[in-house]
């Protein structure tokens, strides 16, 4: 097993900016972290890592057909997922029908509106290396817009490469006492024309390029904000631009979120050169996920029928038409299911009504203007999802 290069270091004079606190004011230097260049390593995994990323592999390309009819369902289910449980890492999060409304634009809380957009950075940057073949800087930066846009402190930064220094820990006044202090904006430039370089080779084992390119970019925090969701969504990237999947995303952050520390642990020690670990851990965790979500793909087919059998509705009515839309469109408006179920709006809540009776649906708003309904048996499942997975994970 090689060794992989350790990141370096430089000092750089510090001076705090608006009113820091003494301690603030006396910390006049600071020491950064120079990552390696990275386009032209080797990367050679022990042969437990060799075994667990071909176990992986397997595993992601399996779930990914799993989905069959209702391909778009699951896929949006997928991508939920994960932008759920990578804003958790975050500590991101909302309740349940606060984010139900967020994801059709009524109103709703920072937190629920940046999860929403937590998942359309995901699908930019997959569909981007899906279309193109290619992982592009202008896919990560069109992501990170899409994530930070409406963000209420970092929206000027949206899409935008750090013009200052960043750290993780810390005072809130300068880098002391951080975890980890990213290079000085005038490096990131090109350490991360570097690092898209690694990502486009094709002689590195996918879920070892994923694993190493996410870490890599962690370390390089080229964004003021939104760096771990951004770098997470590299991972099924890779996954897409190296073709293992084709249609649907691997929630591996509910699997990373089941441990948070563990995954930090590990992406702090990649620092030091340790990249089989790492490696050997999101080759685990996409496996882990892989099943848990092939488990919720199983509860989600079943649904419909579940459904039907509760609201026991009249063939060619409205209730028939709208109970296989549920699962594609899991949160909806009046409007939306009048189209679906071919009839005027007005002449739609009758249905609404009944499959609110017998369970199917549920109002999720409470005034009558603007109201909205969900399944929430589908919402319900990323909650399901991770909690198997944190099952696992223990069990690991």
């Amino acid at each position: 097993m090689s060794d992989w290069p350790r990141h370096g270091s430089m000092i750089m004079p510090w001076k705090s900016q608006g009113r820091p606190p003494r301690e603030d004011r006396e910390f006049t230097e600071v020491m950064v972290s120079v990552p390696p260049r990275i386009a032209e390593c080797w990367f050679e995994p022990g042969r437990e890592t060799i075994v667990a990323l071909e176990e992986a592999a397997a595993a992601v390309a399996s779930l990914d057909v799993t989905a069959g009819s209702r391909m778009a369902a699951i896929s949006s289910f997928l991508l939920r997922s994960e932008a759920v449980s990578s804003s958790k890492i975050e500590q991101v999060d909302a309740d349940r029908n606060d984010y139900a409304k967020a994801m059709i634009g009524l109103k709703a809380s920072d937190n629920a509106k940046s999860m929403v957009a937590a998942a359309e950075a995901v699908q930019t940057m997959i569909a981007d290396a899906g279309t193109t073949g290619e992982i592009r800087m202008e896919a990560i930066l069109a992501a990170h817009r899409a994530l930070m846009k409406n963000d209420p402190v970092d929206a000027a930064h949206a899409g935008k490469i750090r013009d200052v220094q960043n750290w993780i820990g810390g005072s809130d006044y300068s880098p002391r006492g951080a975890i980890h202090v990213p290079p000085p904006p005038e490096l990131v430039p090109d350490l991360m024309a570097d690092l898209i370089a690694f990502c486009n080779r094709a002689d590195v084992p996918i879920m070892a390029q994923a694993a190493i390119a996410h870490a890599q970019f962690e370390s390089i925090h080229p964004f003021t904000d939104g760096n771990g969701r951004i770098g997470r969504a590299l991972i099924g990237a890779i996954s897409r631009r190296r073709r293992l999947t084709k249609n649907t995303v691997t929630p591996i952050a509910s699997a990373m979120v089941a441990d948070v520390e563990k995954y930090f642990s590990l992406v702090n020690n990649y620092r030091d050169g340790e990249a089989d670990a790492l490696v050997l851990y999101l080759a685990r965790s996409a496996v882990h996920a892989s099943e848990a979500a092939a488990e919720s793909v199983k509860a989600l087919n079943a649904l419909p029928g579940m459904w039907l059998e509760l609201a026991r509705p009249r063939k060619n009515s409205a209730d028939e038409k709208i109970i296989p839309w549920l699962l594609e469109r899991p949160v909806f408006e009046a409007h939306s299911a009048a189209y679906v179920a071919g009839v005027e709006e007005r002449s739609v809540y009758g249905a609404l009504e009944r499959l609110t009776k017998v369970g199917v649906i549920t109002q999720i708003t409470t005034s009558q203007r603007n109201r909205a309904w969900a399944a929430t048996e589908v919402l319900d499942e990323v909650d399901r999802l991770n909690a198997r997975l944190a099952q696992a994970e223990a069990g690991s």
